[in-house]
């Protein structure tokens, strides 16, 4: 099969093109011929080495989280899917060993795929499953926005952020977020009161009566954080600051099935900022790393267009 590998650590320099035997299955797990693949900085740290005393690598390691495809084949206890079903992906503990999403097909265990929803095309689908999770987890468990709560979100118009406002609409909260200005109009179109980055923000933001904050951007973005008794802080960037629940992604199937029931009555949605052909998988990355356009940045399977 095609893949895109990297043989040592390092940019998207040391991408490749690559020709693998087509993955195995075991009783529990399926073959996907995967038709998108989106791209998180997760990917670009674990190919840079930033993990590299923590997580066993197994070169060449096909890169890639988040996918999007069709059933080939399910084992005998995958009964949950069957040829042609479209699902969705998380595959961090694939990509630990070394077969991610950006090949022509991937391996996946059962615990790890929902079915697409049908709402999306398969470049939007393929930016849910692990900003969803993330979203999902920070605003039901880490936070537990009520209906009625004021939320403040950093970096509102992001992979994650743009998720956690909507979740946290559908709860029933009003949310404010803050985004450069290309991104306001994006915002108010998901219901958000969008603030601008840069000088005066803080103070904009120090005195609203929020409940809950979660920051997706870092940054020191946490610093504009209304300091008030009571105040609800989560952050993806900021781990270990004191008083801060940190969130880490974590593969939960009721969650996961969550975020795509969401996503299949259209109450959630992705955006994609920008779709690659799968041999410039070099190029997507290069790109995100940039972060010079809003929204997800997506390789398509060999063949899809």
């Amino acid at each position: 099969m095609k893949a895109m590998v990297y043989r040592r650590y390092g940019g998207p320099e040391v991408l490749e093109p690559a020709e693998l035997p087509d993955p195995k299955t075991h009783v529990d797990s399926v073959l996907v011929r995967v038709r998108a693949a989106a791209l998180n900085p997760a990917d670009l740290a674990l190919q840079a080495g930033a993990l590299a005393e923590a997580v066993e690598t197994y070169f060449p390691v096909v890169p890639g989280w988040d996918v999007a495809g069709v059933v080939e084949r399910a084992g005998p206890a995958a009964g949950e899917f069957a040829p042609g079903d479209e699902v969705i992906g998380y595959l961090r503990g694939e990509v630990q060993r070394a077969h991610g999403g950006l090949a022509e097909l991937v391996s996946a265990d059962v615990r790890s795929l929902v079915r697409k929803p049908s709402t999306m095309s398969f470049a939007e689908a393929a930016g849910l499953p692990l900003a969803g999770l993330t979203a999902y987890q920070a605003v039901v468990h880490a936070l537990d926005i009520q209906p009625g709560e004021l939320l403040l979100v950093h970096g509102a118009a992001g992979g994650v952020g743009s998720l956690a406002v909507q979740i946290a609409r559908v709860r029933g909260a009003r949310v404010i977020g803050t985004a450069s200005a290309r991104d306001h109009d994006y915002l108010r179109s998901l219901g958000v009161e969008p603030v601008t980055y840069g000088p005066g923000a803080t103070e904009r933001i120090r005195h609203l009566p929020v409940d809950a904050v979660l920051d997706t951007a870092g940054n020191g973005a946490l610093s504009a954080t209304p300091t008030h008794p009571g105040v609800r802080v989560a952050s993806i960037a900021e781990i270990g600051s004191p008083g801060v629940t940190a969130v880490f992604c974590r593969l939960d199937r009721v969650d996961f099935q969550a975020v795509a029931d969401l996503a299949e009555t259209g109450t959630l949605t992705v955006r994609v900022g920008e779709t690659f052909p799968f041999d410039r998988a070099a190029d997507a990355q290069r790109a995100l790393s940039k972060r010079s356009r809003s929204g997800k940045i997506v390789v398509l399977g060999p063949g899809s267009s």
